[in-house]
């Protein structure tokens, strides 16, 4: 099976996508294995999985009622894979001709090769993908996809482009070993939103290498696994409730972890900062200003009510993993002290906030103090922790 991948694909209520993802799998010159993750799905999903007949498509089901999600799903179906090499593939992706051929001229022990995704224009272009409409009609959906014109268009002009650049992204392959090194996915990003950019950013310091070939193709529909989901209350261009809710709460879970928002470059090649141990002490604290500050340190000292704590804590704990409790107004002693009064906060001073990383990495901090702005800065030790977020157990 050296030379066979196993397509490892979750789907919820993407029955017309996950339809020609299988049909575009199977055009492949090599009978690969496709491994299904049925996440609770009400449209027909496991009916027409089980009328398949195909014994090299694995099934793993999620009888529900509620969703498990792509962060659960994904790891179950790479732990699940039987062959050594595993693509993280998506229900909504056709894959192009000799997708995998591009894809396993490139790969090997320590490396991540990502396709290159064309896409219709829901999101704005970027030099990572290439922005193009295959679909009869505006409405880009699975009915009305022009199979035949994107495959020509694959065949007569993208196979031509044999460049590489460094990105990563989905759908992305790589060795189900150098996965299962890192521990997989982390569940602080349950069930989906930034888990992606997490595991690429540990992908990354473990020391992996990024190729993205522009001759392995797939079509991407585009985020219908929940931001544009119909079934969710999203539709094409349209964000879901239920989108809206998880990249918030993961968003501010990614920054907790790493000390800064998702950064990457032009092709989306992960941007890391050093993850420093910070707490802020603030005068003249208030709600707002805890709700805004509490995810950017480890540890907040900040002067307000008990009772706003409280609050606080009541409504933020459904949405993180980090145990609140112990990150606001405890006597802890951190690495690096920010002090400053909340009533001279500006947007100014949070937007030196979301740059701390980057500041205090590039003034190439030692033990001492220093100021910048309204913040006096304390630093007790110059230590940073990035590389203990390679794994997670």
């Amino acid at each position: 099976m050296k030379n066979k991948i196993t397509f490892v694909i979750p789907s919820r209520n993407n029955l017309e996508f996950l339809q020609l993802a299988y049909k575009s799998i199977r055009r492949l010159n090599t009978v690969h294995e496709i491994l299904v993750l049925n996440d609770a799905s009400t449209d027909g999903t496991q009916e027409w999985i089980d009328s398949l007949g195909d014994d090299d498509v694995i099934v793993h089901h999620n009888p529900g009622p509620e969703r498990i999600g792509i962060v659960g799903m994904f790891d179950k179906g790479i732990e699940m894979a039987r062959t050594d090499i595993i693509c993280a593939f998506h229900a909504d992706m056709i894959a192009g001709p000799k997708l995998d051929e591009n894809i396993l001229k490139h790969l090997e022990k320590g490396k991540v090769v990502s396709a290159t995704r064309v896409e219709p224009p829901l999101h704005p272009p970027g030099p990572e993908k290439i922005t193009m409409n295959f679909h009869i009609g505006k409405e880009c959906e699975a009915d009305n996809f022009d199979w035949d014109s994107f495959f020509d268009w694959a065949e007569n002009v993208g196979l031509k482009d044999t460049k590489t650049t460094e990105g990563i992204f989905a759908p992305w392959c790589m060795y189900k070993d150098d996965f299962l090194a890192i521990g997989g996915h982390d569940e602080l990003f349950a069930p989906q939103s930034k888990e992606d950019s997490d595991i690429f950013n540990r992908m990354q310091l473990a020391g992996y290498k990024f190729v993205q070939p522009w001759d392995a193709l797939v079509y991407h529909f585009t985020s219908r696994g929940s931001r544009f989901n119909k079934h969710a209350g999203g539709s094409a261009g349209k964000n879901s409730d239920e989108w809206l809710y998880t990249t918030n709460k993961n968003m501010r879970n990614f920054i907790r972890k790493w000390g800064t928002p998702v950064l990457h470059d032009s092709f989306m090649k992960p941007i890391i900062r050093p993850k420093y141990n910070l707490q802020f002490i603030i005068e003249n604290g208030s709600y707002n200003l805890l709700h805004t500050l509490e995810p950017w340190c480890d540890n907040i000292n900040i002067s307000i009510e008990k009772s706003e704590i409280d609050k606080y804590i009541k409504e933020e704990q459904p949405n993180t993993d980090y145990n609140l409790s112990e990150r606001v107004n405890q006597n802890v002693s951190n690495d690096i002290e920010i002090i400053f009064d909340g009533n001279k906060f500006t947007q100014n001073s949070f937007n030196i906030i979301q740059q701390i990383s980057a500041i205090l990495e590039s003034n190439e901090i030692e033990p001492g103090e220093f100021e910048i702005d309204i913040f006096k800065i304390k630093v007790n030790k110059a230590k940073t922790y990035e590389k203990t977020l390679i794994s997670v157990e």
